[in-house]
């Protein structure tokens, strides 16, 4: 039961729903925008694919990198060949839900560790 003090839907972020969706899908567009800049400067051929939530990068020499919108757990789960990571948005950043480190840098050294050279995203403005 609601009360007024209480919220109709808690969620595990402290997010709305619309505002979760927001801000996963401008960090997976800054993801593929950043991609793009790369293979427009002939830096890295890597190659995505996007379906709704779901944003797969495939790196050369086959490996890929799986990012994956969860709005029912407020998270982006990343699949990369070091293991699979949950990220939640926690202090103005999405952070691991176990280590608390920030997806992009995480990002980072998982998509230079595929991609064999140093590659640096960044998150969008919030």
């Amino acid at each position: 039961m609601t009360t007024p003090d209480t919220p109709a839907h808690s969620t595990p972020s402290g997010l709305a729903d619309a505002e979760y969706l927001r801000l996963a899908h401008a960090a997976l567009a800054a993801i593929e925008t950043t991609i793009d800049r790369w293979l427009d400067e002939d830096l890295i051929d890597i190659d995505t694919h996007r379906t709704g939530g779901l944003l797969e990068l495939s790196f050369p020499g086959g490996s890929k990198i799986i990012l994956n919108t969860q709005p029912p757990l407020h998270e982006i789960w990343m699949a990369a060949r070091a293991g699979g990571y949950h990220y939640r948005w926690a202090d103005g950043a999405w952070r691991d839900t176990r280590s608390g480190e920030e997806f992009f840098a995480a990002l980072s050294a998982q998509a230079s560790a595929q991609g064999g050279r140093a590659l640096r995203f960044e998150a969008p403005a919030a």
